[in-house]
């Protein structure tokens, strides 16, 4: 059994930068965050923050200008493009805001793409399939393609996929962005579960107060720098909603006002 507070995410003194000499814009400006294995954790703050930008130095979608990132021990800010690759596939998930299936694929198909590159044999795939599939309660549309789905499904569906490969961490951007609120509850309900239950670490990027009382911890960031964090603990989610909204009126972020 693995260690219990194992630390999943470091990310030291971590910058990035935009422009060229004489025009350049500094986004990050030194986060220094760690994620234990298990957290389901929140990125919030007012636009302009960084919040996806950090999100992307993190998920290995971008490079940091500055600094060290570390997921399970690796450091991934150097290493080479086709290792880097190589660990996204085997180590990470991803759920984006606006599904990102491909239209020629089932959803089962979509679900299985990231480990029919890899080593996994059919029979473990099909019960990895199954497995996850039924905890996110999609079984029932797994031959259907993507204009046949739902928003809802799409990102149900998305979601497995990035469950699939059992991944050290998750990175999710927006990711009730596009769905309706019953749709939205729904996924963050699951995420949720998925996270309690299965141990599955989460890192959210949202503006959305609602869905950051969901997570087990709520980041903020203000001009490129780590503002403040708030633990949910034993709160109940309308009490740590509640927290949220405070933080978000100070820092000006945008939200809604009921739960």
């Amino acid at each position: 059994m693995m260690e219990k507070h194992k630390t999943v995410l470091h990310a030291r003194n971590v910058r990035k930068s935009f422009g060229a000499r004489g025009n350049v814009q500094e986004v990050l400006k030194g986060i220094e965050l760690r994620v234990a294995e298990g957290e389901f954790v929140g990125i919030m703050g007012p636009s302009g923050a960084g919040k996806t930008t950090l999100l992307n130095v993190l998920a290995t979608i971008d490079r940091a200008t500055d600094g060290a990132i570390l997921i399970d021990g690796s450091d991934i800010s150097r290493m080479k493009n086709a290792e880097l690759s190589a660990f996204r596939r085997d180590k990470l998930g991803f759920i984006f805001q606006d599904y990102n299936l491909l239209d020629t694929l089932t959803s089962k198909e979509n679900i299985l793409l990231p480990i029919s590159l890899g080593k996994v044999n059919k029979k473990e795939a099909e019960a990895r399939f199954t497995e996850i599939a039924t905890i996110l309660g999609i079984m029932d549309i797994s031959h259907k393609y993507p204009y046949e789905l739902s928003g809802g499904q799409k990102q149900r569906t998305s979601a497995a996929r990035a469950l699939i490969n059992e991944p050290s961490m998750v990175f999710a951007d927006e990711p009730t962005g596009a769905l309706d609120s019953k749709s939205a509850s729904s996924l963050l309900g699951t995420m949720e579960d998925v996270n309690k239950k299965r141990g599955v670490t989460i890192m959210m990027v949202t503006h959305d107060a609602v869905a950051s009382s969901y997570c087990s911890r709520v980041v903020f960031l203000k001009d490129g720098n780590i503002y403040s964090e708030l633990y949910r603990g034993g709160k109940t989610r309308q009490a740590f909603f509640q927290d949220i909204l405070n933080v978000q009126g100070i820092l000006g972020g945008d939200g809604i006002d009921t739960i």
